[in-house]
């Protein structure tokens, strides 16, 4: 009886373990990117996080860092570009996600 009890002990949080509903979910940037877009996209994968966070209308360009990126002037066009895609992929995996139940 003792061992039965030290197995099922063992056993039932090991079998829980398993049951989490939580999904992590990894960004990264295509490898092909340069340095100002890799920043674009971390940043925009963060605005679009902290936009549904805060339950706001998803709109990239309604963030200060999309409309004057913190990269010199010959690089807004790239930082913006990927900004758009970090923010569209964060927006587009959460969808999926839902769409799945």
């Amino acid at each position: 009886m003792k061992r039965l009890l030290s197995i099922g002990l063992i056993a039932i949080p090991l079998a829980l373990a398993g049951c989490g509903d939580r999904q992590v979910v990894a960004y990264g940037p295509p490898p092909a990117y340069s340095m100002a877009e890799r920043r674009g996209f971390d940043d925009g994968v963060r605005a679009a996080h902290w936009d549904m966070r805060h339950r706001r209308r998803p709109d990239f360009d309604d963030h200060e860092r999309f409309r004057n990126p913190p990269v010199p002037p010959g690089l807004r066009e790239e930082y913006r570009r990927g900004f758009h895609e970090g923010y569209d992929r964060a927006l587009r995996d959460r969808d999926d996600r839902y769409d799945r139940y």
